[in-house]
């Protein structure tokens, strides 16, 4: 007697990959304009409007560190009563 043979299906191996969940989307803000202007960060304004001084008046002919540059700043600023505190 004759076997039989089974016949066999091949099977298809592909990967399914998962989507990725969807995320809601961020509720839109109303975009405000106003045309006045906002104060200085931490409440000073400082205005060399008009000034004649030149960077070397200030800081002198020499190099000097940033740190030095800040201090330099700070003590003209203050002389000149240039903020408003």
């Amino acid at each position: 007697m004759a076997v039989k043979k089974k016949a066999t299906t091949k099977r298809k191996t592909t990967t399914k990959k998962k989507a990725a969940p969807k995320k809601k989307a961020a509720p839109k803000k109303k975009a405000t304009k106003s045309n006045t202007k906002k104060p200085a960060f931490g409440g000073y304004a400082i205005s060399f409007a008009g000034r004649k001084e030149t960077v070397e008046q200030v800081f002198g002919n020499k190099p000097i560190a940033p740190s030095e540059m800040t201090k330099k700043i700070w003590a003209f600023v203050k002389s000149k009563s240039l903020s408003n505190r």
